[in-house]
């Protein structure tokens, strides 16, 4: 199939998990393209859903990157970036508390804590930004956002009157919660989540059950856990009149979703279709005859509102037709084609047999370019 000869290409991949950053996939697409489509504008806009990756592609799109320490997921210090722009700031909760920042890899499903994500929150509030998007998951924590909301000014007391320590399992010993600045601080501020995550915060789908063994959660832990978040879940019902606990995004990010809702009056949106339009997709694909998107697998997960099917969509929304560059496609022609993909390629199919498709992952994402410019665009 050949497109319109026409316009520019817009190459809008997510990460490839393990091989390449959003960033860097756009970017060897793009040379493939360019190579043997000289004549060609293409556009970079690495994409992402909300999850890992979401600073990194505001940063790519412009956001200015602001580097911050913060409390990691078991208090240690960690180097975390935020990412402003014009009064909006886009925070990556794994950023601050993420699994891969846990010391040697230790999990820590009891005591890990979202104390470092509220950080954030605070340091972008201190720039002045007053529009926060909030991108969930990956984070190491089960504590229903109790420690954001700790790093923000709520002050969570036993019996004793004394502060609870971190972590999801202390918060069955939660007795009051003296809100303290919380409601100032937050007066005028919009807060956005960015998930797909439509988990409550508890029961068999809630966030103890699901997400907790990823981890280190044994079945006592995930039971003591959603214990504690259910005691957890009534005291803020108690202090803002409403109960969050059954809202589908409650149970993102080891309740961080119903923390983000309850406590800092956050709404949730679809991620990839959140930071497309925060990323500029729609100016970006005002007149293009192509666009490519891609992801470390496309395959039934994708469908479910995963960065390339958004891409898809909102392509699809003026018009554009879309193809897809994966390192592994999991799915059929039928399939891919039914998500609105004009044409689909694999790493790991042009690395051949035998051959190994996450070290030369940039060189095969320039091959993919070259292919689908040749393919699509009548290059060469």
């Amino acid at each position: 199939m050949s497109v319109s000869q026409q316009g520019h290409v817009v190459v809008a991949p997510d990460k490839f998990k393990g091989s390449l950053t959003a960033a860097q996939a756009a970017e060897h697409i793009a040379a493939g393209i360019r190579r043997v489509a000289p004549g060609t504008e293409v556009r970079a806009l690495p994409v992402a859903d909300g999850g890992e990756g979401t600073v990194a592609a505001a940063v790519a799109a412009g956001f200015q990157a602001v580097q911050v320490k913060v409390a990691g997921p078991t208090g240690e210090p960690v180097e975390a970036v935020l990412a402003v722009k014009d009064g909006t700031a886009v925070i990556e909760a794994a950023q601050a508390s993420g699994l891969q920042l846990l010391p040697g890899g230790v999990k820590a499903p009891l005591t890990a804590t979202s104390y470092g994500t509220g950080e954030l929150v605070r340091k972008a509030l201190e720039l002045g930004c007053r529009t926060l998007v909030l991108g969930l998951g990956g984070v190491a924590c089960t504590d229903g956002g109790a420690g954001m909301a700790q790093a923000l000014g709520l002050r969570l007391l036993d019996a004793d009157g004394a502060e609870l320590p971190a972590g999801g399992a202390a918060l069955a010993r939660l007795a009051s919660i003296d809100p303290g600045p919380l409601a100032d601080t937050l007066s005028g501020v919009e807060v956005v989540v960015a998930s797909d995550v439509d988990n409550p915060l508890l029961g068999e789908r809630g966030a103890p059950a699901v997400y907790g063994p990823q981890k280190g959660a044994t079945p006592e832990n995930v039971a003591e856990l959603d214990a504690a978040l259910a005691h957890w879940a009534d005291h803020v019902a108690a202090l803002t009149g409403a109960d969050q606990r059954e809202t589908p995004g409650a149970g993102a990010a080891g309740g961080l979703g119903f923390g983000a809702m309850a406590l800092l009056g956050a709404s949730l949106r679809p991620g990839i279709a959140l930071l497309l339009e925060l990323l500029g997709f729609d100016r970006a694909v005002r007149g293009a005859r192509l666009v490519v998107t891609g992801e470390g697998c496309l395959d039934v997960q994708t469908l479910h509102g995963k960065a390339p099917a958004g891409v898809a969509d909102a392509a699809a929304g003026h018009g554009v037709p879309v193809a897809a560059v994966a390192g592994m496609l999991e799915l059929s022609e039928t399939q891919w084609r039914a998500a609105g993909f004009v044409a689909a390629l694999s790493l790991v199919e042009l690395a051949g047999p035998g051959g190994d498709s996450l070290t030369r992952a940039g060189e095969l994402a320039e091959l993919a370019g070259e292919r689908l410019a040749l393919a699509l665009l009548g290059a060469g």
